[in-house]
């Protein structure tokens, strides 16, 4: 039976790109979306184009039972979720610490970390009644190395990164495994587009392989934490950036 992968946030970006590549290596594909359903339309064609069976669904990740809604739906429509790629980004402030606001540091650690425990406790019971699953969330090199002005999102992919751990610790026994793929910046993402065009430049000369990371290489990193190649493999980080930090 084909394996069933949920991307959220996979109307555009690195979320388009993921529901693509898995496609193409024979899962079905749900492209959730939040409000682009057009885009998420869009990508679903692609895949339908190529011959990969996809199906877009609208739910807000960080709404309870918007989530309950959409698992359920797939559940319905195919029996289960096999793999959860979490990749919907919360919205967040760019500013320094001498103008961080509690509300804009404590709602995007409260959004970010509700939207991942949502969608994980939405899928974890059916993946553990299965013996197999595979969680992987999309971080970020910031959680680990600063850069000016990305304090919210540095502080929240943090936290996400340990929940993760404490993820992949409890539900090893059970054959799931949960990882992390930490991408720099990524071309034509919302984030890339917040920075300036000498902030990209600078950014991709400052890169050893010469370029910003794009949507295909965060992709394929993904699909091999999907795969049965990295069945054992679960609690790790993995940054893709070119070169650009090296742990």
């Amino acid at each position: 039976m084909r394996r069933v992968a949920v991307i959220t946030g996979a109307s555009r970006g690195i979320g388009a790109a993921t529901a693509r590549v898995l496609a193409e290596r024979g899962f079905r594909v749900v492209v959730n979306h939040r409000a682009s359903a057009s885009q998420a339309k869009e990508v679903v064609a692609t895949i339908a184009a190529a011959g990969g069976d996809a199906v877009a669904i609208q739910a807000d990740v960080t709404a309870p039972g918007e989530v309950a809604r959409m698992v359920g739906e797939v559940e319905q429509r195919w029996g289960g979720v096999d793999v959860l790629v979490h990749n919907a980004l919360i919205p967040f402030a760019i500013t320094s610490f001498a103008e961080l606001t509690w509300e804009q540091l404590g709602g995007k650690l409260d959004r970010e970390l509700r939207a991942a425990f949502l969608m994980t406790k939405a899928v974890v019971p059916g993946m553990t009644s299965r013996r197999r699953g595979r969680l992987i969330y999309l971080s970020t090199g910031l959680s680990r190395r600063p850069r000016d002005g990305m304090i919210t999102l540095g502080t929240a992919k943090a936290a996400l990164d340990q929940f993760v751990r404490f993820i992949a610790l409890e539900l090893a026994p059970h054959g799931i495994t949960a990882n992390l793929v930490a991408p720099a910046t990524v071309e034509g993402t919302t984030v890339a587009q917040q920075l300036t065009r000498e902030q990209v430049r600078e950014l991709g000369a400052a890169t050893p392989m010469g370029r910003l990371v794009r949507p295909d290489d965060v992709a394929r990193t993904v699909a091999f934490f999907a795969s049965d190649d990295a069945g054992f493999t679960t609690g790790h980080y993995i940054p893709v950036n070119g070169g650009i930090a090296m742990d």
